[in-house]
């Protein structure tokens, strides 16, 4: 199951990750975030132990969806080393995060 990240746990699970991290920023309003829901679900599960992935509820949690530029949901940034290596912007198949992991792994 994909992480439940906050403004407040952010730093420590994603920008001092020693393992390359996808962020799914999104909003339980929002109808594409809901379809990049499972994909999500999935990529946690097949990358378990080699990537960390989860998700930021820009709603509840404000603060690093600003910093790094969030506008639109959902936005999935990939984080390696504390910095943004990859960003999607809206609706994605499932291979384009897959592809910006494997690029990093």
């Amino acid at each position: 199951m994909a992480l439940e990240i906050t403004d407040k746990t952010f730093e420590e699970v994603v920008l001092k990750s020693d393992k390359p991290v996808l962020v799914d920023f999104w909003a339980a309003w929002c109808g594409p975030c809901r379809m990049v829901g499972p994909i999500i679900e999935e990529l946690s599960n097949d990358y378990e132990g080699k990537a960390i992935v989860g998700k930021v509820d820009v709603d509840a949690n404000q603060e690093f969806a600003a910093k790094f530029g969030v506008r639109n949901i959902p936005t999935v940034l990939v984080f390696q080393n504390g910095e943004v290596v990859g960003r999607q912007v809206g609706v994605a198949p499932k291979s384009v995060y897959e592809e910006a992991l494997n690029s990093i792994l």
